[in-house]
């Protein structure tokens, strides 16, 4: 699938802040599910750009703007081509998780920050799991029982939210799903990475959901990766209950959304300011449009 993305950031001050440092990952990546053919970023106020890859192979670009300022405007632009996964995982025992795997995945079954889980959630992992011993299956009852236990609501919660709290109320976005399947996920022993990106996805009140042709919308997204011995990395989406597939761009992965953040930055002057951000995908002639959620 051929597809073209425009990702806007905009900062509104209050008043005019200057020495202003920042990060960005919103470069797709380059691998053996999708070919970047082309990215660019541009900042206004203008700025000289350095760029590195990070620990967790996802491209971080740099800039800073020392002059006072009262606005500042990010723009991503880059055109992908994405293709349908391999086969799913083949049948393979729990107990190839442990020796080489672990030693090969010990970074991707530690808790952090946002999947930090405790001895509840390690009854969960069990309770989903079942008497299963196929990796693969297990994989699939977690993020089965996470799509079935929370809510999809925008607003409801904020990045950073406690897994076992999410487990509680039930409710969330795509971030929430992403941290508690990664957290289930380690909590049973599998590996498990974050992944951001974005979701080219078709409105589920129109035929388009069927496959067909008809409107779009865009979201910023998030899902995860599972690591399936004799397979790798197996990707799969809890929120949406779905494989992923080429409509599903990748940005970075990382152990939580504090490794893939699409952009941090300090400054000097007042706190108060005002943040817009939006995504422009299109996928032939006209382009689709939503806002990014943060």
């Amino acid at each position: 699938m051929q597809l073209e993305i425009r990702h806007v950031t905009r900062f509104e001050y209050a008043t005019p802040v200057w020495d202003s440092q920042n990060s960005v990952r919103a470069c797709p990546a380059d691998d053996q599910r999708q070919r970047l053919r082309f990215y660019r970023l541009t900042v206004e106020p203008s700025a000289r750009i350095t760029s590195h890859v990070d620990r967790w192979g996802t491209r971080v670009d740099e800039f800073g703007v020392a002059r006072p300022h009262s606005e500042l405007e990010v723009v991503a632009e880059s055109a992908v081509t994405t293709w349908q996964p391999a086969a799913d995982p083949v049948a393979g025992g729990r107990e190839e998780l442990a020796g080489v795997y672990r030693w090969d995945h010990w970074v991707y079954l530690l808790p952090t920050r946002h999947t930090a889980w405790g001895e509840e959630l390690v009854e969960v992992a069990h309770d989903l799991a079942g008497p299963s011993d196929d990796v693969a299956s297990t994989v699939l009852a977690l993020a089965a029982g996470v799509r079935g236990r929370l809510e999809y609501r925008p607003g409801a919660t904020e990045i950073g939210a406690d897994v076992s709290r999410l487990w509680h109320d039930g409710v969330g976005v795509c971030q929430d799903f992403a941290h508690l399947t990664v957290a289930l996920l380690r909590a049973a022993g599998i590996a498990a990475r974050y992944v951001s990106g974005y979701l080219y996805a078709a409105d589920p009140s129109s035929s388009a959901a069927a496959g067909e042709d008809g409107p779009m919308h865009v979201q910023t997204h998030a899902w995860v990766e599972a690591a399936v011995p004799g397979h790798g990395w197996w990707a799969i989406d809890p929120t949406n209950g779905a494989a992923v597939g080429e409509r599903h761009v990748v940005i970075g992965r990382g152990r939580d959304y504090d490794d893939v953040a699409p952009m941090r930055g300090v400054y000097f002057g007042e706190t108060e300011h005002r943040l817009t951000a939006s995504v422009t995908m299109s996928s032939g002639a006209s382009p689709a449009e939503g806002n990014v959620q943060q």
